[in-house]
């Protein structure tokens, strides 16, 4: 028996060893950007922190120019949405998870007027099979001079 704040929970010992908690680091996904892992396993979920289109072990971002002080002067959402679902696929797959196992994607584009149609071009060619839930946002900067973060929840077995 556990009590919190007054509440009393009765876990038994099997409910406490299903919820196993962990962090996941890939070997392939770019390094993070900040103190996070890449994802945390808690029960058979699965929990992406915020993936990007960066490349491992580089600075480089497809698809991006940018001028002598790291702004942008140009990008290709084409070429950032392609490397982010292979950044997630690296991440899902470190973790023993897999693509087909995603179940929520929260999707934050900094540009959705010229970027939404073409991103969501690309998502419906991913996202053929296994259609999970999706949200949108637009928002005005990312920490890093990209156009397009990823924000995954998945099933682990």
């Amino acid at each position: 028996m556990i009590y919190i704040n007054g509440i009393s929970l009765n876990l038994r010992q099997q409910d406490s060893v299903n919820m196993s908690d962990r962090t996941i680091e890939s070997s392939k996904a770019p390094e993070p950007v900040g103190l996070y892992p890449h994802a945390r396993k808690v029960g058979n979920f699965l929990f992406l922190s915020g993936v990007g289109p960066r490349e491992r072990g580089t600075k480089k971002i497809p698809g991006v120019e940018l001028d002598e002080n790291g702004q942008i002067i140009s990008y290709d959402i084409e070429a950032q949405c392609h490397s982010v679902f292979r950044n997630i696929k690296y991440i899902l797959e470190d973790s023993g998870s897999s693509w087909d196992k995603i179940v929520d994607v929260t999707v934050f584009l900094t540009n959705m007027k010229d970027d939404f149609p073409k991103y969501n071009k690309i998502w419906a060619e991913y996202f053929k099979e296994n259609a999970p839930c999706r949200t949108t946002i637009e928002i005005n900067k990312l920490p890093t001079p990209i156009a397009i973060e990823l924000k995954v929840m998945a099933t682990i077995d």
